[in-house]
């Protein structure tokens, strides 16, 4: 199982009630899981609401924290699409220049 983006979903208790049970699930079967996280492991080892807590407290139990760090794709995509944007709006009306 995967688990993509953890941290960005809600901070409802129902929410974070469904993490902790699939995650805590996971644990008693002994079946793999993978969680990426744009979450500092700092962030994740200091977390002081409860509920949040205890699901890191699992995760941490059961996967090993790899750091991947690079340049965000999204970003460098937005960039060239801006880009492009701007040559389109500048190049096909004869008006200002788009800064």
């Amino acid at each position: 199982m995967i688990i993509d983006d953890l941290g960005v979903e809600r901070n409802s208790e129902y929410a974070l009630g469904i993490i902790f049970s699939v995650i805590d699930r996971r644990i008693r079967s002994g079946r793999p899981l993978i969680i990426t996280t744009n979450l500092p492991l700092k962030e994740i080892k200091s977390e002081t609401m409860l509920d949040k807590r205890r699901i890191y407290d699992r995760i941490l139990e059961m996967c090993t924290p790899m750091y991947v760090g690079g340049t965000s794709k999204r970003e460098a995509i937005a960039s060239m699409k801006m880009e492009k944007a701007k040559t389109l709006l500048n190049t096909n009306r004869g008006e200002e220049k788009c800064e």
